[in-house]
């Protein structure tokens, strides 16, 4: 009896030796970076809180959060009523509905990677797919208005498909009761979607806010592919900017402020959105 006690012990010690290795030592480390000015090949001077504050004073920061709040709200509300009329359309009786069931989710099985660049060859000015077939110059990509759009219509794309089966599985859970005493009272269409669907869709839906907020904000594979952040810094998202400065200007000290500022951010608004949910359950 003892062995075996040791055993399990035995058996979850590589588990928690990755999680050690690969998730709390480098958010340790990194936080560790974040009050310091690292610079390569020089010493590493503690400046305390300076790195955060520099980045309320950053205009390149400040623009980065504000295209990744833009992204952030236009794509995951896009997605959520594209989801939620999807899966209303597809929850009713339709000819070869399992196979166009199938069909919507293909997207999810795709790498943000190669979406990116399917997409740039679709959105390509000269030649692309997209301005071919309409025999118009739409400057999709070169347009800083544009681009944005574009980004985030990829993003729609892609992740509209996982709001959809989650809906759809929601709304499968409904008894058919409820509709039916509805029925005999001659509600109507938008009565029954109103007062029965809607809330009992509610739980579900605050839960694809949260995964889709949490992902859309450290966004960063198809920003990169389509436009690399540009033209100018358009499309910079925050997480492109933290890996330019960290990277690319190789000033870690400030990315690491700005990774903790985003991880902030984003448990915040976690919180928040579960605490409703726990409203709603109670």
């Amino acid at each position: 009896m003892r062995w075996n006690n040791r055993l399990k012990y035995v058996f979850l010690l590589p588990a928690v030796l990755w999680v050690l290795a690969f998730t709390v030592f480098p958010l340790l480390y990194s936080l560790r970076l974040s009050f310091f000015n690292v610079r390569i090949g020089q010493e590493d001077i503690f400046i305390g809180l300076s790195n955060f504050a520099r980045a309320f004073s950053d205009v390149n920061a400040l623009n980065a959060a504000r295209v990744t709040l833009i992204f952030v709200v236009g794509g995951v509300v896009i997605q959520l009523l594209l989801g939620l009329a999807f899966a209303l359309l597809f929850s009713r009786p339709l000819p070869a509905r399992n196979v166009l069931r199938t069909v919507m989710t293909l997207p999810l099985f795709a790498t943000p990677i190669a979406v990116g660049f399917l997409f740039f060859t679709i959105f390509y000015e000269e030649g692309g797919l997209i301005n071919g077939l309409l025999g118009v110059k739409i400057p999709w990509l070169s347009d800083p208005d544009l681009a944005l759009f574009s980004v985030m219509l990829v993003d729609v794309w892609q992740w509209t498909p996982f709001v959809f089966i989650v809906i759809l599985a929601a709304l499968q859970g409904i008894p058919e009761e409820y509709y039916e005493a509805a029925r005999l009272e001659s509600a109507s269409s938008w009565t029954l979607f109103r007062f029965i669907t809607l809330p009992m869709l509610q739980p579900t839906i605050i839960l694809v806010i949260v995964l889709r907020v949490a992902e859309a904000f450290k966004v960063f594979d198809i920003p990169f592919t389509l436009t690399a952040g540009g033209p100018g810094a358009s499309t910079q998202v925050f997480s492109m900017f933290i890996y330019r400065t960290s990277r690319r200007f190789f000033d870690f000290g400030y990315g690491s402020a700005l990774a903790f500022l985003l991880l902030i951010v984003v448990l915040f608004l976690l919180m928040s959105f579960f605490k409703r949910i726990r409203q709603v359950y109670q």
